[in-house]
């Protein structure tokens, strides 16, 4: 029997493994390898962390989210690394304040070597868990695991590839928890109709602003064959829920100022011909000499600084990096992931309904929700 059995070898279940030398201590993983999320993250460069994490990055319980970041923050986790021979740097050119690595492998070897004392159940499936005098049971595709105190992080239902599946939520429920509502997020967005022209310019990226729900995102908008994606759009789908979102095709600039003398529109705009000429198409407008243009084209013209539109969906969880919704909170004792519902049970990271935006702000909480765990258990 183990003191303690992880169900997952991501972040936050690795970060926790990392903690309990003292420990007997077992991890179940589905995969063949440990970090198989982390390996794909940011390109395969592992954006880790960020300079500006707060609460206000975060889809959920603001005042549980804040106490879970102060427990491990960004700079204690930058601390820990460094320690460990990983060094992460800011990329400017990506997103906002995001911390890369120079590649995903180092920080999965780095995790290799911090759990050498761990027994790992590789390509394990956890199919039931069983809780009778003070001892759960495990039941695996393999065998079955005892254990005093369990451990779920395990994730959400995004990277069905990579082994991702419902039963760290379908444990949580067997134990008496709330579910909230699961939707795929950090994921691009299917179109109407009315923006079918996106798609004639896939693979085209520019740089962009956008409004959802009270929150704004700047960066770069890629447009795709079923729609649109880029960081602004996964970090948009986060917070969208249903109805209108807009852009602002340009800006920082003026459109008035810059229709000026006869060239065309397509030559002014300071914007790929492709998009400039897609975009008059689709509000029915013709790419003529600015000087020939009326009030009223012009009037038209300057819906590029509020393009509203309603997205007819997403691109599901397949292409989602991370699950949105999850185990209530309310349910969970914020000081060391245990279970208000169930002593000995614990959850970590991305099962829980916290979600953050695009950016390093996941990683961070799996591991700051792990070290509170791994500091109470």
């Amino acid at each position: 029997m183990y003191e303690i059995a992880i169900v997952g070898a991501g972040a936050s279940g690795l970060m926790l493994a990392s903690q309990l030398k003292k420990h007997n201590i077992c991890l179940i993983e589905t995969n063949e390898k440990i970090g198989q999320k982390i390996k794909v993250s940011g390109g395969a460069k592992c954006n880790i962390t960020n300079n500006l994490v707060s609460c206000d990055n975060y889809l959920g319980d603001k005042k549980f989210v804040k106490e879970v970041l102060k427990n491990f923050t960004n700079e204690d986790l930058l601390t820990f690394l460094n320690k460990n021979g990983v060094n992460p740097k800011i990329n400017p050119k990506l997103i906002k304040g995001t911390y890369f690595c120079k590649t995903s492998a180092e920080v999965i070897d780095m995790f290799t070597r911090l759990t050498t004392h761990v027994k790992k159940y590789m390509n394990t499936k956890v199919i039931d868990v069983n809780y009778v005098d003070e001892v759960f049971t495990i039941i695996t595709n393999k065998n079955q695991i005892k254990t005093k105190k369990l451990v779920i992080a395990s994730g959400g239902l995004s990277y069905t590839t990579l082994g991702a599946s419902s039963i760290g939520f379908d444990i949580a429920s067997k134990f008496g928890h709330n579910i909230n509502t699961l939707n795929p997020a950090l994921v691009g967005f299917t179109v109407q109709k009315e923006q079918f022209w996106f798609k004639n310019l896939s693979g085209l990226s520019i740089m962009a602003k956008v409004k959802v729900e009270n929150k704004s995102f700047y960066g770069s908008l890629l447009f795709a064959h079923k729609g649109c994606s880029g960081p602004i759009i996964l970090n948009s789908s986060l917070y969208w829920k249903k109805g209108k979102m807009s852009f602002d095709f340009l800006p920082d600039k003026k459109i008035k100022k810059l229709l000026i003398g006869n060239a065309l529109i397509s030559s002014r705009l300071p914007l790929p011909k492709r998009f400039v000429q897609e975009f008059l198409t689709s509000i029915e407008l013709e790419d003529k000499p600015c000087n020939k243009l009326n009030e009223q084209e012009i009037k038209k013209l300057e819906i590029i600084h509020n393009y509203e539109f309603s997205p007819a969906g997403n691109f599901g969880y397949t292409k989602a990096e991370v699950t949105k919704g999850g185990i209530c909170t309310d349910e969970i004792d914020v000081k060391s992931m245990q279970s208000l519902k169930q002593k000995d049970l614990y959850f970590l990271g991305e099962c829980l309904d916290v979600t953050g935006e695009l950016g390093g702000y996941n990683f961070q909480f799996a591991f700051s929700s792990a070290i509170s765990c791994a500091r109470n258990i």
